[in-house]
């Protein structure tokens, strides 16, 4: 079968938007307390540690002022502005 260019166009064009969504959808994903990573480094989705939340740790990748943000440590995955774990580092 002989595919054509428009087709090859509208293929590449369907992958990457999928590609695009998979990685926005991923990303969305909450960290669970029950979570076999966040047992292991004692996640907590609210500090009960005072002056230490994963908002102002070196690890957190979120805004400053959002909710909730990526993690170093979780991957494809976002956590509490206000939750600690175990591997808490003072942000510079």
């Amino acid at each position: 079968m002989k595919n054509s260019r428009r087709q090859f166009m509208i293929l590449s064009a369907a992958g990457a938007c999928t590609l695009a969504l998979n990685g926005k959808v991923q990303a969305q994903a909450m960290v669970a307390e029950s979570d076999p990573q966040a047992k292991a480094l004692k996640y907590v989705a609210v500090s009960d540690v005072a002056g230490k939340n994963c908002a102002n740790c070196a690890l957190y990748q979120g805004k400053p002022d959002s909710a909730a943000g990526g993690c170093a440590l979780f991957a494809g995955k976002q956590v509490a502005a206000k939750a600690h774990c175990s591997a808490w580092a003072k942000k510079a």
